[in-house]
This record gives structure tokens, C-alpha cells and sequence, in this order.
């Protein structure tokens, strides 16, 4: 009995952490040209307040493996949500560019540490029930982004038009997130870094994997289309007419049903868990969203936006269980992780950056659908490449 209450604890504690995994990008979207105008920024300077940290994401998801092995899972997190925390915090009073370019950048190197670290500690507590755990802990990051990006705006109405305040109150999540993690990561539930090391088995180096690389891809393209579809929908939305609130409804609407898949496609996997299927099942949502919204139809946008939210609801708990699936313990698992992230955010970054030098020069989101078509077929291309007795396997 007790056992399993620490185990929900744990649960509890992965998910508030996850919160925090997503607002320091998310919250800057709602109020990026107030921010851009106050600040007399141009817009290639303002979106950098949103790729860096994304970009930082993969540049530094490696040193998961070096903090992991000096600080441990229970200080090692607690260290990094106490940064992103911190700094969150400061956005109230350190309000300058340059200030919010730092506090970007160095909580998105905090994000690309926590991630692979959570992942390991799913792999070595939950090892029969990973699916769940995942579905978990991409909940609370789903949670968390639409928290940010759907209430952002209001507090900023609510604080007085104070936008500094708006970004700083996410702060709070990272506080409660810190409690409840540091209890319920008991000391005595880690085993001492030195036994740890003596234990550890040695395996081959992800990088040199190429099955590692497949994954790394896939990670990479669902990461594209999530930035993509987060970066630019709403501007989509305004091209064909819609009010700044309802362009912001749109996005409501992938989001919401972003969770729906993000609670709904663990549990299937429970019953049902071949990878493949449910990969391939998302793909083809997401197609039809993109055919949607391909024909321009003002109508067709609101389908189509629930169409991706399922997408990528279903893609990213799976892409963070299959190098979990390629894994047999918690440090493997963080380095698998680590590799797949490194890439993969840093194709999260660009990509959507792309887009927008491709929407500057065309002046039309037609361009900007065919390249998040690309990015399906890309995956639909690596899941055929991956080995099928992989994708089968029970989480």
C-alpha cells in the first residue's frame, strides 16, 4: 500500500514538473507583439525570445548524462526546476531584451536536462507500465503550454497591461512543482551515486546506432509540427480573416484536444500497444488536417485544428517512448533520450523558423502546410524504416 502511494506521489510529482516544461516558450506567444512593440523590437528579434529556448532544448539535451551522473535524479531536478523557477521569477524586474534572451536561453538549457533525466526515471520506476507514465508526463507538458499560451493574455488584462508580470506569475508552477517533488523523490527511493557508477553496465554509444538516428528523426519531425503548428496557426487564422481572439480560439482548439490525445493514447497503448499502429493512425489525422486546411476554407480551419491537435497529442508520447523501447535500464534510457532530443528540439527550432523566411518571401501559409505535410511523410517514411518488433512492443 505504501509502495504504490509513493508511486502515485511520483506520478503526481512527474506531472508538475512537466508543467513547467513548456510556459517559458508558450507564454511569450500571446503577448509577442505587445512585447515587440514596447521593447521596439523587429520581428526576428522578438521571435528569438521563442526559438532559443527550443533550440537550447537539443543543443544541451547531452548534458543530461554528466548532471544525472553528478547530482542524481532527486537534487539534479530540484536544482533545475529551482533555475527555471528563478528566472522566471526575475522577468518581473529584469524586463530588457537582452534580460529575456539570457532567462530564455539558460531555462531552455534547464528543459533540455530535465527531459531525458524524467525519462530514465520512468524507464527505471515504472519499467510495466511505461506507456502510462509517459502519458503522464506529456499531459503535463500539453497542460502546461495551454495553460500559458490560453491565460497569459488574461493575466496580462488582469495584472494592469503589465506583460513583465504576466511571464513572471508561471514562476509559481515551478515553486509548487519543487515541493512536491522534493517529497515525494524520498532519499532512501535513489540509490547512493557511487553504487550507481559501480552498477553501471556499459553500452554502446547511441550516436553510433543508426536505429538511434531513425528515432532521432522521428522526434525531429513530430517537434517540427508542434513549433510549426504552435508558431504559426494562428497567423494562418489571420490570413484568412479571423480576429486576433479567434485566430487565439484556434489555437485553444488544437490544444484541447492535443490533451485529449495526449490522456487517450497511453491508455489505448496499455490494451492495444503496437507502436506502429497508433503511429500511423495519427499521421493519417494529421494528413486530412493539413488537406483541410490546404483548401483555404475559413469553416474547414476548426476540423482541421482538432485534426492536428490529436496529431500531436498521439505523436509525442510516442516519440518519447520509442527510445525508451530501444533501452534496458535508466542510464541507457538517459542517453538514448538525450541523443534523440539533441537533434530532434533543434529541428523543433529551425524548422519553424524556416517557415517563416518561406512565408516572407511567398506571403501565403499554402507553402507553410506543404512543408508540415513534409514532415508527416517524413515520419510516415523513418516508422517503415524502424524495425516493426520494435514498434510492437509493450510499454
Amino acid at each position: 500500500m505504501n509502495s504504490q502511494k509513493s508511486m502515485t506521489s511520483l506520478l503526481f510529482a512527474i506531472f508538475l514538473i512537466a508543467l513547467n516544461l513548456r510556459p517559458a516558450v508558450t507564454s511569450i506567444g500571446p503577448l509577442l507583439d505587445t512585447i515587440r512593440n514596447d521593447l521596439n523590437l523587429t520581428n526576428s528579434e522578438v521571435s528569438l525570445l521563442t526559438a532559443v529556448p527550443v533550440i537550447c532544448m537539443g543543443l544541451f539535451a547531452p548534458l543530461a548524462v554528466h548532471w544525472l551522473n553528478k547530482f542524481g535524479q532527486r537534487r539534479g531536478i530540484s536544482l533545475l526546476i529551482g533555475i527555471i523557477g528563478i528566472l522566471t521569477l526575475i522577468r518581473a524586474w529584469l524586463n530588457d531584451y537582452i534580460s529575456l534572451l539570457v532567462t530564455a536561453f539558460v531555462i531552455g538549457v534547464a528543459i533540455a536536462i530535465i527531459g531525458p533525466i524524467i525519462s530514465s526515471l520512468i524507464k527505471e520506476k515504472f519499467p510495466t507500465r511505461t506507456a502510462s507514465a509517459i502519458g503522464i508526463y506529456s499531459l503535463g507538458m500539453g497542460a502546461g503550454a495551454t495553460l500559458s499560451a490560453g491565460l497569459t493574455g488574461v493575466l496580462y488584462v488582469w495584472i494592469g497591461e503589465k506583460w513583465e508580470f504576466a511571464l513572471a506569475f508561471w514562476s509559481t508552477l515551478a515553486l509548487l512543482a519543487y515541493l512536491v517533488w522534493f517529497v515525494a523523490m524520498k532519499p532512501q527511493q535513489e540509490e547512493p551515486l557511487n553504487i550507481k557508477r559501480q552498477q553501471q553496465v556499459v553500452f554502446r554509444s547511441p550516436w553510433s546506432n543508426k536505429r538511434a538516428w531513425l528515432i532521432l528523426l522521428f522526434f525531429g519531425f513530430q517537434a517540427s509540427l508542434f513549433f510549426s503548428l504552435m508558431t504559426w496557426l494562428a497567423s494562418a487564422a489571420s490570413e484568412l480573416g479571423f480576429s486576433l481572439i479567434e485566430a487565439g480560439s484556434v489555437i485553444s482548439v488544437l490544444t484541447v484536444a492535443q490533451i485529449f490525445a495526449n490522456i487517450s493514447i497511453p491508455l489505448l497503448l496499455e490494451k492495444f500497444p503496437n507502436r506502429s499502429f497508433w503511429i500511423y493512425f495519427s499521421l493519417f489525422l494529421g494528413t486530412i488536417g493539413l488537406i483541410l486546411l490546404l483548401t483555404g476554407s475559413v469553416t474547414l480551419i476548426w476540423p482541421a485544428s482538432i485534426l492536428l491537435g490529436l496529431t500531436l497529442g498521439g505523436l509525442f508520447p510516442l516519440a518519447l517512448l520509442l527510445p525508451l523501447d530501444e533501452t534496458t535500464d535508466a542510464k541507457e534510457a538517459n542517453s538514448w533520450t538525450a541523443m534523440v532530443q539533441t537533434g530532434g528540439f533543434i529541428m523543433g527550432g529551425m524548422v519553424p523558423l524556416a517557415i517563416g523566411i518561406l512565408y516572407d518571401w511567398s506571403g501565403t501559409h499554402q507553402n507553410t502546410y506543404l512543408v508540415m505535410l513534409g514532415l508527416i511523410v517524413g515520419m510516415f517514411i523513418v516508422t517503415l524504416l524502424l524495425n516493426k518488433k520494435t514498434l510492437q512492443m509493450q510499454g
